[in-house]
């Protein structure tokens, strides 16, 4: 079964949390698959991992790619698994795939102040712990760090 995270965003934005949280997928040695959940969001996504910082740049490619399988962090809008990834993150309500159960982690980011993302990762938790998944829950603290709070 697959450990899955649930990050409620609410003092940074996506494009703050994301890539470090990539970072340290890649630092475990991991692959990560990123499932947004449209073209314009990948689109921003891949233009943002190569720019996000002025020191570094995060190596990834989309699964529209020719190399995706030998991309360390592939971006998509489908469920597969082009790389072989052993983390997946799923972005603004992305479905969890079918085969959830063959990753080692599910990251699931929401934005706190959307009633409709809340209400959403309300029901992939409960879809999560049926399907007997290990669920746990974080949220910022005033001083940024991740806590967890179930």
């Amino acid at each position: 079964m697959a450990e899955v995270l649930f990050y409620h965003l609410q003092r940074q934005p996506l494009e703050a949390v994301l890539p470090t949280l990539l970072e340290k997928s890649l630092e475990r040695g991991w692959r990560a698959v990123v499932q947004a959940v449209s073209d314009e969001r990948l689109s921003a996504l891949d233009d943002h991992l190569w720019t996000y910082r002025d020191e570094s740049f995060l190596p990834h490619g989309t699964d529209r790619e020719a190399h995706a399988a030998d991309q360390p962090v592939v971006l998509t809008t489908g469920t597969g698994n082009p790389n072989g990834a052993s983390i997946r993150f799923l972005l603004e309500g992305a479905e969890i795939p079918s085969d959830a159960e063959r990753y080692q982690r599910m990251v699931i980011l929401f934005d706190g102040s959307d009633p409709q993302a809340l209400a959403l990762a309300r029901e992939q938790w409960r879809a999560v712990k049926e399907a007997g998944h290990e669920a746990t829950y974080w949220q910022q603290d005033e001083a940024g760090r991740w806590a967890r709070k179930a």
